[in-house]
């Protein structure tokens, strides 16, 4: 998986949103979580419409995946713990019990490869 990817939300008057943020881990096909402040603006957004897509870029061979679902903003101890990383202290300076320290947690439900000329919709299996 690569390291940063694209991540839309919908904002309060129904418009996408879209933030490169990186990639923190996943422990599934189905599931990839990223790191961020409890005060951001995507927070919000998610807890009002879940609804969400990240797209992963290969600029040079013109190549990506977009990925559509939902996403879940979670303060699961297990999760934070797995997802920190060296340096993640400086934004948080409570560590992994900082308040501010919030996941995304992103569902995949479908998707679309794009392939030079081509592409290709697929769904994730429960």
């Amino acid at each position: 998986m690569q390291k940063n990817a694209y991540i839309g939300s919908i904002d309060e008057q129904g418009f996408p949103n879209i933030k490169a943020m990186q990639v923190r881990g996943n422990n599934d096909v189905k599931t990839i979580y990223f790191s961020t402040a409890a005060t951001t603006k995507r927070v919000e957004q998610y807890k009002h419409n879940p609804h969400a897509c990240v797209y992963f870029s290969d600029n040079d061979n013109y190549r990506g995946v977009m990925l559509v679902g939902t996403v879940e903003v979670t303060t699961d101890k297990t999760i934070r713990e797995a997802i920190w990383r060296e340096g993640d202290d400086f934004y948080y300076p409570k560590g992994i019990n900082d308040p501010l320290y919030n996941v995304l947690k992103f569902s995949i439900q479908f998707g679309r490869v794009y392939d030079t000329l081509e592409s290709h919709d697929f769904i994730v299996e429960k």
